[in-house]
C-alpha cells in the first residue's frame, strides 16, 4: 500500500523509542480555550521556539531525539475541549464509556476494580495523558519544567497525577521475562525492532482512515476526517506485579510438580526468561538463539513458519500460556481470528528491581502500559475478557485462565501443562492474581493534524 503519512501519526504507535525513562502526566482541563492553546503550541513543528517540547511522530529519525511526547486525550477530554457533540457521538461507545465503566469486562474487579485506583485515574476529571519518554533523567527534568510551564500558563489545565517508569537492566520486566519481542509489522509503517516473521497487519488495524484486517472493512473514523484520520486508541494501565507471590507460586509448583522452577515460569508465560521462546527450545534456555530470531516462531506449520514444529496440543508451549492467549498467531483459536486481534504494545516498568534474596520489601513494583489499536472493543477488551480471562477461546483449557495476567482471585484457579504421551496434563494449582490493575485510561492518540483541528476549535462551538 503507499506509505502512511508518518509526520502526522504519534510516533509511539509505529516505533519503539527504546528509551529508559517514562513519565506520565494525567492532567485536568480547567481553562479550555488554554488548554486548546498549549496542545497547539505542540504541533508548531518547525515554526515553533526551541524551547517548546513538540509532539512525536512516526518521521524517520536520522538521529535519535533526546526525548518522545505523545498526547492521549480521554471522551471527557474531548468534552472539555470543545469538541462538538456530532463529533463525540462519532466515537465508539466503549470510548465514550471509558475505562472506569468497561473496568468489569476486562477482569478488573476486586483489588483491581477502579475504586482501588491511584492518581485520580478513575476520576471523570481525568482528561489529558502526556506520555514523556527520555534518553536521560537530566532531559527528563528539563522537558518536564518546559511542560509544565505550558500546560500551567493561563491556567490552561492542572496536574492530577505522575506516574514514572524505568527500565529493567536486559530489558526485563519485574517477573524476570526479557520483554518486547512480539509487536506487529504494520502495512507502510516502520520496521519493527526485531523481525516478525507473520503477515504484516493492515494500517487499519491500527489507524483510521486505512483498510483495517477484515475483507472490505474499515474501522469508521471518528468526525470530521481531520480529527479521526491517522488517529488510533490505547489502553493505558499501571499494572502492579505481586513479585513474592509469583516466586513462591514457583518454589512451591517445582515441589508440587518436580518440574524445574525455571521450567515452570517458561511454561506459564511461553518463553524462558531469556526470552527465548519455548517453541523454538522447549526444553533449555536455548541461550545461542539470537535476539533478533526470538520473535520467528509459530505454533503450528503455516505460511509464516512452514516448518514450525506443529504444536497443536501445546507439548511445547501449553495451549494456556500467557504469549500463545495474547497473540496465538496461527493457532486454532474460537472464531479463527488469531491474526485479527493483535495489539501494539509499549511501556516500561515502575519500582526498583525485584531482589529475590531480599523477599517481602513491601516496595511496589509494576508497568507502565499502553496498548494500541483502532478499536478498544475487538482488540484490547477483546484479549482480556475472551482470552485472558476465558478459558474457551481454544480447545483443551478446562476454564483455565490466562497464568500471569489473569484474574486467578478463585481459589480453585489451575494452570494445565500437557505432557505427549501422557493421558492427562500436569495439574498446577495454588495460582492467584499476580498482576493487578491500580489505574488505567481509555484514550484517544489523535494524529498531528487532529491536534491543529482541535486547537483551532472555537470557544463557543454552534
Amino acid at each position: 500500500m503507499p506509505g502512511l503519512a508518518h509526520a502526522d501519526i504519534q510516533g509511539f504507535i509505529l516505533r519503539t523509542y527504546a528509551m529508559p525513562a517514562l513519565r506520565v502526566f494525567a492532567l485536568k482541563v480547567v481553562e479550555p480555550q488554554a488548554a486548546r492553546h498549549f496542545l497547539g503550541e505542540l504541533v508548531k513543528g518547525a515554526t515553533s521556539s526551541q524551547d517548546l517540547p513538540q509532539l512525536a511522530t512516526a518521521t524517520d529519525w536520522t538521529v535519535k531525539p533526546s526525548y518522545c511526547l505523545n498526547v492521549g486525550l480521554t471522551y471527557p477530554g474531548l468534552a472539555a475541549l470543545g469538541v462538538p457533540p456530532d463529533s463525540l457521538s462519532s466515537f465508539p461507545e466503549e470510548f465514550a464509556a471509558g475505562a472506569v465503566a468497561r473496568a468489569e469486562r476486562v477482569g478488573d474487579t476486586g483489588r483491581s476494580s477502579p475504586e482501588n485506583w491511584i492518581g485520580q485515574l478513575a476520576s471523570p476529571n481525568l482528561h489529558v495523558l502526556l506520555f514523556l519518554f527520555a534518553q536521560t533523567e537530566d532531559v527528563m527534568e528539563q522537558v518536564t519544567t518546559r511542560l509544565r510551564a505550558m500546560y500551567a500558563s493561563d491556567g490552561a489545565m492542572s496536574e492530577l497525577s505522575l506516574h514514572e517508569a524505568r527500565s529493567l537492566p536486559e530489558s526485563k520486566a519485574h517477573f524476570g521475562y526479557r520483554d518486547g519481542f512480539a509487536q506487529p509489522t504494520i502495512d507502510g509503517g516502520l520496521p519493527p525492532a526485531v523481525p516478525d516473521v507473520l503477515p504484516k497487519a493492515p494500517a487499519g488495524e491500527f489507524l483510521f482512515g486505512h483498510p483495517s484486517q477484515y475483507a472490505d472493512f474499515t474501522y469508521p473514523a471518528p468526525i470530521p476526517p481531520a480529527l479521526g484520520e491517522n488517529g488510533s486508541f490505547a489502553a493505558f494501565r499501571i499494572l502492579s506485579q505481586d513479585c513474592d507471590g509469583f516466586e513462591q507460586f514457583l518454589t512451591e509448583a517445582a515441589i508440587q510438580t518436580g518440574l524445574d522452577r525455571e521450567l515452570i515460569a517458561a511454561k506459564l508465560c511461553g518463553r524462558w526468561r531469556n526470552g527465548v521462546p519455548l517453541s523454538l527450545s522447549p526444553d533449555s534456555p536455548g541461550n545461542h538463539i539470537p535476539l533478533e530470531k526470538r520473535n520467528s516462531f509459530d505454533y503450528v506449520p503455516s505460511t509464516s513458519v512452514r516448518d514450525a514444529f506443529d504444536d497443536r496440543r501445546g507439548y511445547r508451549c501449553p495451549l494456556g500460556s500467557h504469549i500463545r492467549r495474547m497473540n496465538p498467531r496461527n493457532s486454532v483459536v474460537a472464531g479463527d481470528s488469531g491474526l485479527k486481534r493483535r495489539i501494539i504494545r509499549r511501556g516500561l516498568p515502575y519500582g526498583p528491581p525485584y531482589d529475590p534474596l531480599n523477599p517481602g520489601d513491601g516496595i511496589d513494583r509494576g508497568l507502565l502500559g499502553l496498548f494500541i489499536g483502532v478499536s478498544i472493543k475487538d482488540q484490547f477488551e477483546f484479549l482480556m475478557s475472551e482470552w485472558a480471562n476465558k478459558g474457551s477461546f481454544a480447545p483443551g483449557l478446562r476454564g483455565i485462565r490466562d497464568p500471569i495476567i489473569g484474574d486467578n482471585s478463585v481459589s480453585n484457579a489451575t494452570f494445565l501443562i500437557p505432557v505427549q504421551g501422557q493421558k492427562r496434563p500436569i495439574e498446577l494449582s495454588g495460582l492467584s492474581s499476580f498482576v493487578n490493575c491500580r489505574g488505567a485510561a481509555y484514550c484517544f492518540l489523535p494524529s498531528g493534524t487532529a491536534i491543529r483541528y482541535i486547537s483551532a476549535l472555537p470557544s463557543s462551538p454552534a
